[in-house]
């Protein structure tokens, strides 16, 4: 069987109609009371009268006519003035009311079209208020994920384009013979592949990390085997003279931390990489410093430095302090991007401190999982 599309009534309608009713019933209540008990209390005062030594028996039914008549007239009037007013009081309210949703709608539309800069205005309705608050704010997020869309878009295309551009120029002169083929070309185009299969992996690990996808297994931990461990690797490969000497310092007492042993790994191996790629000679000391509510892990070097108007942005996606540096020692730009969010999905903070040619320090923090110890 066939179902019927019947219209749908507007809200403001609904409101106004709903008033209306409810005025109708009101007023019809009023009449019929007063229509039944107004002549019979009439009637009874006149009796009351008559009591009292006055006679109008011979006009008691003129009486009660006339006084229906009147009341009949009187309650016309009541009722043509009461119901314009109620009427009108009915839109004014039916309309302020309305106003507000209906400016969410004309701006939902205007959100589809992409004008993401839209804002409800305030109402004086508590209620409306608060929903029009509620709005603004969801409006405000979508603005910036369609933001950081559009940052992220234009910032993988031009990370892309070098490696693309690069492996294009390769392929084309292997294949007219103007660039002859050898392990060395070959080895070229292999590093810019892989390059941009690590700056994809990572946008991906990136992306889950902004969406909330990303899973975190807190647990109590001590650091203090993790970064022995993560240190003692990375000091296997630094056998030449000139490399920068690598030290752990830990404290005889180290609270539990709650993280994700394996996302603390992830954000040190980055740190320290980067302290490794920048720093030519001199020091990269490890430490970690417990304080009363969370434990700090800092990662200072000896090396080349941030300069100052930089270090708002070490942590920006792609930003790079020196635009023209080479993007194969440089990396993909986002390693520092995907600390800091995995440091937040944990409950802690990151900072970064540098000075231009004295060297740099990162700390990140992490929150305690108990008042207890682990002694060493």
């Amino acid at each position: 069987m066939k179902k019927l599309n019947t219209p749908k009534m507007s809200l403001g309608s609904r409101l106004f109609f709903s008033h209306i009713i409810v005025m109708i019933v009101g007023l019809l209540t009023l009449l019929a009371v007063g229509k039944i008990s107004s002549p019979r209390f009439f009637a009874l005062y006149l009796r009351q009268i008559e009591v009292g030594g006055w006679r109008v028996g011979e006009v008691r039914t003129q009486l009660i006519r006339r006084f229906e008549d009147a009341w009949s007239q009187g309650a016309f009037w009541s009722v043509v003035i009461g119901a314009t007013t109620a009427g009108g009081l009915s839109y004014l309210v039916t309309r302020r009311i309305v106003k507000p949703l209906i400016q969410m709608e004309e701006i939902t539309k205007k959100f589809a079209a992409g004008q993401l800069e839209e804002r409800v205005p305030n109402s004086e309705i508590p209620e409306v208020d608060q929903l029009a608050s509620s709005f603004n704010r969801m409006a405000a997020t979508l603005e910036g994920v369609e933001q950081r869309r559009r940052e992220l878009v234009s910032d993988l295309s031009h990370e892309l384009r070098t490696p693309l551009t690069i492996l294009r120029g390769y392929l084309e002169g292997l294949a007219d013979g103007t660039i002859e083929p050898s392990p060395e070309i070959y080895d070229r185009l292999a590093k810019e592949t892989t390059r941009m299969q690590r700056l994809v992996n990572d946008l991906q690990e990136l992306s889950k990390m902004e969406a909330g996808y990303l899973p975190i297994d807190a647990r109590p931990l001590d650091l203090r085997p993790l970064l022995s461990g993560i240190v003692q690797r990375f000091a296997d490969q630094l056998i030449a003279e000139d490399s920068p000497k690598l030290v752990l310092e830990v404290p005889a007492e180290v609270p539990l931390v709650s993280a994700d042993p394996f996302r603390v790994e992830q954000i040190l191996v980055n740190l320290i990489g980067n302290a490794i790629r920048y720093t030519s000679n001199g020091s990269i000391v490890v430490q970690l410093r417990p304080e009363v509510d969370r434990v700090w892990v800092v990662v200072a070097d000896t090396g080349q430095g941030i300069a100052e108007e930089d270090l708002p942005h070490v942590f920006e996606r792609f930003w790079r302090a020196d635009r023209s540096r080479n993007r194969n020692s440089g990396g993909t730009g986002i390693g520092l991007a995907i600390c800091r969010r995995l440091v937040e999905l944990q409950g802690g903070t990151i900072e970064a401190e540098s000075q231009l040619g004295k060297g740099s320090t990162f700390r990140f923090s992490l929150p305690l999982a108990n008042k207890a110890t682990k002694k060493a």
